[in-house]
């Protein structure tokens, strides 16, 4: 199938595929060049079928000759041109004022900032700025930046509404778009406005509120993972009291449990190459108390033949931190509340800190978030005996 697929597209005039989907491409005549703010059309096709390409781009090659055609008329001096009916106006549209010259495509845009933007960056970065690109180019086309208006930003907006995306999922896809707009407009120093920037919509709506889990349920499923005392109740055990998120538990290595059997023993957070970190500020070293020192002496002693601390999770070239959260919130959903899962512990362990009035900085460290403020960036934060005394508090 790949194969006859591959044949086909060779075999399609005015086609290229990405992302297994069809767009139609044809370079506009150099004779009408100044009819254009771009000397290429390309046009999403939405199908991923080789015939159905095949027959999509015969009838806009056809139109777009048909159009070219009569715009050369148009530019011709006929005697009586202006007695056609359906000719162009030559004193209207063909002088209007058109978008800049030279201003490039979204698809032009989304490969210099690709190029620029995604060196280092996980896969997940280049699929999601393609993904939201794609959205856009398959409801409005691939036009000149220059072209995008407001109204095309509003239909978009209305448009991942209607297929029912989250809030925060929309919030997403504007993100990437404003992202590769703006770093092309200013990689070619061009002035046309962004028409994606402050489009409003509703970013709490589909938005599940992720409630904290009640202490006293913390001490019994601390108390099940240790009568269990497997793998996965060591990851649940140590999350509880770290307040790690899971993918961050589910990828460490054995050596990232450091100093098990000193006065200081800590879990370090650090990128791999099979688990990215979610912000800057997520790298980290978290003092290891209660729960967690006792499930991260579990892992380290486990004779288990690997260097994950969780091999299960490790298997192929990422941690599988997705069956890591289904099983384990299958497991856990018997003893939280209604909407409590996994990521709840971080919740948690924020209000925790929060109870014994631990500074909001020192909680940042601790929980790897974000700390506003020009200040927050000097310096090396806190040593590990300040970490570990306000987890011991609120331990």
């Amino acid at each position: 199938m790949w194969v006859l697929t591959k044949l086909l597209t060779k075999t399609i005039p005015h086609t290229f595929v990405r992302n297994g989907y069809y767009y139609f491409s044809r370079r506009v005549p150099s004779d009408l060049r100044d009819h254009y703010s771009y000397h290429r059309i390309v046009q999403g096709l939405r199908t991923t079928s080789p015939q159905k390409a095949k027959v999509q781009a015969s009838i806009t090659s056809a139109k777009l000759e048909a159009y070219w055609n009569q715009v050369r008329l148009a530019k011709s001096d006929v005697i009586g041109m202006s007695l056609v009916m359906g000719a162009p106006n030559r004193s209207s549209k063909l002088d209007a004022k058109q978008p800049q010259s030279d201003c490039p495509s979204l698809l032009d845009a989304l490969e210099v900032y690709l190029e620029q933007k995604g060196k280092g960056r996980p896969k997940t970065f280049r699929v999601a700025a393609e993904r939201s690109c794609n959205y856009l180019i398959g409801l409005c086309g691939n036009k000149p930046l220059s072209d995008y208006t407001r109204q095309d930003a509003l239909q978009f907006r209305d448009w991942l509404v209607a297929r029912g995306l989250t809030g925060s999922s929309i919030t997403r896809n504007f993100s990437y778009l404003k992202a590769v707009i703006n770093f092309a407009l200013s990689e070619y120093a061009l002035d046309v406005r962004n028409p994606f920037i402050g489009v409003y919509h509703d970013r709490n709506a589909g938005v599940l509120v992720r409630k904290p889990i009640p202490i006293d349920d913390i001490r019994n499923i601390q108390s099940e993972c240790r009568a269990i005392d497997d793998d996965m109740r060591w990851l649940i055990a140590l999350i509880s009291d770290t307040g790690m998120r899971l993918a961050e538990g589910a990828g460490l290595l054995k050596e990232d449990l450091v100093g098990l059997d000193t006065g200081q023993p800590y879990v370090l957070i650090t990128k791999h190459p099979w688990r990215n970190l979610k912000t800057a500020s997520s790298g980290r070293k978290i003092p290891l108390v209660g729960e967690a020192l006792w499930a991260a002496k579990r892992m380290s002693e486990a004779d288990n033949g690997s260097d994950f601390a969780f091999p299960r999770y490790n298997r192929g070239s990422a941690t599988a931190a997705n069956s890591a959260s289904a099983a384990l919130n299958k497991w856990l959903k018997q003893y939280v509340p209604d909407g409590c899962t996994m990521h709840s512990f971080r919740h948690s362990m924020r209000d925790r800190l929060r109870a014994v009035q631990c500074p909001s900085d020192i909680t940042d460290q601790i929980g790897g978030w974000t700390t506003d403020g020009v200040g927050q960036g000097y310096g090396s934060g806190y040593p590990m005996s300040v970490l570990r005394e306000w987890l011991v508090k609120a331990n």
